[in-house]
């Protein structure tokens, strides 16, 4: 079975966000990039399959050379083989499409995506790549076994979860629950030596189409001040969540 692993390589949640150009871009000083938590879970998955049933796995992403310290460390992990193409990821559309290519060039069973980035949270990617290749395609996977040419998938649906039966080749979108977040692997030192020998492949984009451009972005609200209200006092309570808060 071979494996493509497709991540995103996204500021760590606790990283200072600012915009330059009038809000238009994104700042990066400063900010230290992390693989996408979503797209964890599924290397981590892919792993396992790896120590359990003998697959091959590579892991590929859209992003310039600031990428590289990202995907050597999927490298690390236990990786087979990495792909980065060489363009700004400027939209879910653009990024499906060179993912696309890998996957058709690379004659890959399964594809593992996050079902989302943590950055600006599109969640199109997985299901655009589904369509781009007319491959069966399950999302908000929370577990998944291969049998052969066979899949078993659950997912996450309003109020439950749903299993399905679906066959390879396949895309899913996954997310925590995938594998336990206990499980996550932190590179080792014989990791990191070993993935300086491995190959990152780097591709020209196929094409340069976007179906969409970012205008500005703003941050949220800075949080309003904190009134406390004696215990005994709720008649004070009841006026301020009324007149102020307007919540009742």
């Amino acid at each position: 079975m071979k494996i493509l692993v497709c991540l995103s390589n996204v500021p760590d949640t606790t990283s200072k966000i600012n915009f330059t150009d009038g809000d238009t871009k994104f700042d990066t000083n400063g900010v230290q990039f992390v693989i996408n938590p979503n797209d964890e879970f599924g290397l981590t998955r892919a792993m396992w399959f790896k120590e359990k049933q003998g697959a091959t796995v590579h892991v590929a992403t859209v992003g310039e050379a600031s990428t590289e310290p990202t995907i050597r460390k999927a490298l690390a992990i236990g990786a087979d083989e990495a792909i980065r193409v060489n363009a700004v990821p400027v939209d879910g559309f653009f990024v499906a499409e060179q993912l696309a290519e890998i996957v058709k060039n690379g004659e890959y069973d399964l594809v593992i995506a996050g079902r989302e980035s943590i950055d600006y949270n599109g969640g199109m990617v997985p299901g655009i790549l589904a369509t781009l290749l007319g491959m069966n395609f399950v999302n908000t996977c929370i577990s998944l076994e291969i049998d052969g040419n066979n899949a078993t998938a659950t997912r996450e649906i309003d109020g439950g979860k749903e299993k399905i039966a679906t066959t390879l080749p396949l895309i899913i979108g996954g997310q925590k629950g995938l594998v336990a977040e206990s499980d996550l692997r932190i590179p080792n030192m014989r990791g990191i030596m070993m993935a300086r020998q491995k190959k990152l492949n780097v591709v020209e984009p196929t094409s340069s189409n976007s179906a969409t451009a970012d205008v500005k972005f703003e941050k949220p609200e800075p949080k309003g001040k904190v009134t406390l209200v004696d215990a005994d006092n709720i008649d004070e309570l009841i006026n301020l969540l009324h007149n102020e808060a307007k919540v009742i």
